[in-house]
């Protein structure tokens, strides 16, 4: 069948699914600029400029661009501080980062969302042999499990929580290779209201 030869009702059909549709593409369109102002605004904020983009030793001795891409991305995400690297090669390694740097031996991390995923079990240190994880440097790790249903057990994180050891909650919004669905931004926020009430 050529081009040429499809029926008007097909063109009605498409000009109709995309008139359905064109609400969805203009809240669409209204958050990218609502996001590109932002971007924007933070570049300027923290003086981006072209020697924020010029070559360095290597070293990252008195590197302005790192640091200032690290404060535009902090502002973007309203985060306290933020740390961007390419070196970075995958999640866990930026998780595991994160969590070195956050705590120190005789701290707990608390995982909130039972088992984490395989590769952060090892960097935890519940599996494998724990050489160079958080257990290794004498950091311990907690957990609470699931209800059987699959959701957060609010009360039981909150007496986990309540341990003076407990210096970080993790929450694994995803289900990694579990059979648990994704939690949503609701669930995780009623985590984190739960842990801020101890």
């Amino acid at each position: 069948m050529k081009f040429s030869d499809m029926k008007p009702q097909v063109f009605a059909l498409a000009q109709e699914a995309e008139n359905e549709i064109r609400p969805q593409f203009e809240r669409i369109d209204r958050i990218a600029q609502q996001n590109t102002l932002k971007v924007m605004q933070a570049f300027q904020d923290n003086k981006v400029s072209d020697f924020c983009f010029a070559g360095t030793t290597g070293y990252g001795y008195d590197d302005v661009g790192r640091e200032v891409l690290d404060k535009v991305y902090a502002q973007i995400f309203c985060t306290e501080a933020a740390l961007v690297r390419i070196g970075f090669v995958n999640g866990t390694h930026a998780l595991s980062t994160a969590l070195f740097a956050m705590l120190k031996p005789g701290d707990t991390l608390l995982s909130a969302t039972g088992l984490p995923y395989d590769t952060l079990r090892n960097a935890i240190g519940i599996e494998g042999d724990c050489h160079g994880s958080l257990r290794f440097y004498g950091i311990n790790y907690a957990q609470v499990n699931l209800r059987a249903d699959g959701s957060p057990d609010i009360e039981a994180i909150k007496k986990a929580a309540s341990d003076k050891s407990v210096t970080a909650v993790l929450i694994q919004r995803s289900r990694g290779y579990g059979d648990r669905p994704a939690f949503s931004a609701e669930q995780i926020g009623e985590i984190a209201r739960a842990v801020k009430e101890v």
